[in-house]
């Protein structure tokens, strides 16, 4: 590729040059498995998830990624049933498209398990760092939206809009 090639096709070239040798280097490893990706692994084929901290860990992480992408329907199929009934998935990409700040990353930096059921998840983004808790449903790690995020769903994509541009946390107002 030269100067002449458009930048996104040359950033795109190195992404895939990256994501193979990755890809390679993790197929030619002699370590152990990694939980993690046996998680993945579980999740990707359609079987249960692992009902193990590992398996929440690795949910977690997905459901941050997808919001911090701006995936706001990937991120919602990750939710509980109670959220999911909280919010529509079309007034849950509507609220954050209106409000969510994408494109900050979301790290997981610490995890516990509650029960055989429940995991307590903290994870950062910027500087602020925030408790999440994922709940094992119906064979799968789901995210349990906060009360102050059920209540606000609960209001509907205009209203919710609304209420956060009052109150000062929409991120696009």
């Amino acid at each position: 590729m030269d100067n002449n090639t458009p930048k996104h096709l040359r950033l795109g070239a190195v992404a895939l040059a990256a994501v193979a040798t990755l890809s390679f280097a993790a197929g030619c490893s002699e370590e152990s498995p990694d939980p993690a990706g046996n998680a993945a692994a579980a999740a990707a084929a359609g079987g249960p998830e692992p009902k193990t901290l590992e398996g929440a860990k690795v949910a977690a992480q997905t459901v941050f990624d997808r919001f911090s992408g701006g995936d706001f329907a990937g991120a919602w199929e990750m939710y509980t049933s109670a959220g999911k009934q909280a919010i529509s998935k079309d007034d849950y990409v509507k609220l954050n498209t209106a409000c969510s700040r994408k494109g900050l990353a979301i790290q997981l930096t610490s995890a516990r398990l509650e029960g055989t059921d429940k995991a307590v998840i903290i994870a950062k983004q910027l500087v602020a760092a925030q408790s999440y808790t994922m709940v094992y449903e119906q064979d799968a790690w789901k995210l349990e939206p906060a009360k102050e995020g059920m209540s606000l769903y609960k209001l509907g994509a205009e209203k919710a809009i609304a209420a956060q541009k009052k109150a000062g946390t929409c991120a696009n107002a």
